[in-house]
């Protein structure tokens, strides 16, 4: 088996796994069968601000208590997408992470909610039901060291640039871009992400339902260090797999060593909690 330590070159190739559905209120998912298994944004509920109160959960609840199960049964890590969850009155949109054992690693909130006026196109307000999340959030595998984020936060390139220098090798975003901002920018974030922080890029997005509400542009897609789209979905329902080669990361930033090269004499991104 493989060291355990998140900085170790495996000896086994984690293979990461996407599965793209449409949101239909049952199990969504992204896995690591050395795996690893995203779901999708908001898989319990349609993704609207007039849904998110109605099926909000608490969390452990039913949803997550399903996700749990899964992974215990198969072993899997296994990124749970991303529910309403309600919390002392507050709702967040949040991502629950569960490992082989079926116990609960950690829980992402979304730090950067979507609220976008594209005139014409698309207006959208989460933070009309939804409050922001306040904390980073990373967990660790025997192979490596996995950030998190949930759709919008992946525009903020600063978030990233924290995972990585956290030692992430691999960032998982569940996301559902739309119509506007899918075909413009889904594949764009991925590969700058990638490329700028020497790291893979993986994403879970719900199919393409052109009869719901909020239409999403699907295409969930895996991203390695060099901005190479490995695999990437169309718009229907399917399942993606892709190796995770850590090794490539290691000889690409061997080759171009931007994370070294950095000037924090003259600039820096700073953290304000740990």
């Amino acid at each position: 088996s493989p060291d355990h330590a998140p900085s170790a070159r495996p000896r086994l190739r984690p293979a990461f796994r996407a599965r793209q559905r449409r949101l239909t209120g049952c199990s969504p998912c992204g896995v690591w069968r050395s795996g690893e298994e995203p779901c999708l944004e908001c898989f319990n509920s349609p993704y609207g601000t007039n849904y998110f109160p109605e099926y909000a959960e608490k969390i452990p609840g039913e949803s997550t208590k399903k996700l749990s199960e899964v992974a215990k049964e198969n072993s899997i890590y296994l990124i749970g997408g991303s529910i309403p969850e309600e919390d002392d009155g507050k709702l967040y949109n949040t991502c629950a992470v569960f490992g082989p054992d079926g116990n609960l690693l950690v829980k992402h909130r979304k730090i950067h909610l979507f609220d976008i006026d594209v005139p014409g196109k698309i207006t959208f307000q989460e933070s009309k039901t939804l409050s922001p999340g306040d904390s980073f959030s990373t967990f660790d595998t025997p192979y490596c060291r996995v950030g998190l984020g949930i759709c919008y936060d992946m525009r903020f390139a600063e978030l990233a640039q924290i995972y990585a220098r956290r030692g992430c090798q691999l960032l998982v975003y569940p996301g559902a871009f739309n119509m506007t901002t899918g075909p413009a920018h889904w594949e764009l974030l991925q590969r700058a992400r990638a490329v700028d922080n020497q790291v893979y890029v993986a994403t879970a997005s719900p199919a393409r339902d052109e009869k719901a509400s909020y239409v999403a542009w699907g295409h969930s897609t895996v991203v390695d260090p060099w901005g190479q789209v490995l695999t990437k979905a169309g718009t229907e329902e399917t399942i993606l797999y892709s190796d995770i080669d850590l090794k490539k990361l290691s000889e690409i930033r061997q080759q171009i060593p931007i994370l070294k090269q950095k000037r924090a004499d003259l600039y820096s991104v700073e953290s304000k909690k740990p």
